[in-house]
């Protein structure tokens, strides 16, 4: 399947909820993971997608985490989620060049559906849990923007390379 254009901020589908997945998603899955690598090899980097990034308004969602957790997650719900919280600059394909602080559950648990039907559940915590948790919310309509932890936590990517990644 061919790599899908990423709908951007400002297009109004990005803030409209999923429904559930109850017939088979095989092809949705081969876009999300081609447009996923095609993404990935173009900037760099980017770990995960959602379908509601491509225009598909269903509750299914590709991770590619490097040395890690690979794979379609489909109807994902957070089922626990810990108290902790860590802070940190997200980015997202659908705010290219932009960068904003939010706070995330350090620790999760999520239960999902794979690509063979299977009942699953998965442990996350760290940067894994971070992107389940800004996956998950793009199913619900929510962006990274809606997350900001202060009005002041927004960055554009070149800023934020200046200032945080130096070395």
């Amino acid at each position: 399947m061919p790599a899908r254009p990423i709908l951007e901020l400002g297009n109004p589908e990005l803030w409209q909820s999923s429904r559930a997945v109850e017939t088979p998603v095989h092809g949705l899955i081969s876009d999300l993971s081609d447009t996923l690598a095609t993404f990935r090899e173009a900037n760099g980097f980017g770990r995960g997608i959602a379908a509601p990034q491509i225009g598909v308004h269903q509750r299914v969602i590709f991770i590619r985490m490097p040395g890690g957790f690979t794979g379609p997650l489909i109807n994902p719900t957070i089922d626990w989620s810990s108290t902790e919280q860590m802070e940190l600059w997200d980015d997202c394909f659908s705010l290219p060049g932009l960068m904003v602080r939010v706070a995330r559950a350090v620790q999760l648990k999520v239960s999902y559906t794979d690509e063979h039907g299977g009942a699953r559940a998965i442990e996350a915590e760290g940067a894994f849990s971070e992107l389940l948790q800004h996956e998950i919310d793009h199913l619900d309509g929510i962006l990274a923007v809606q997350r900001a932890i202060s009005p002041q936590a927004l960055c554009t990517r070149a800023e934020w390379e200046r200032r945080y990644l130096r070395t």
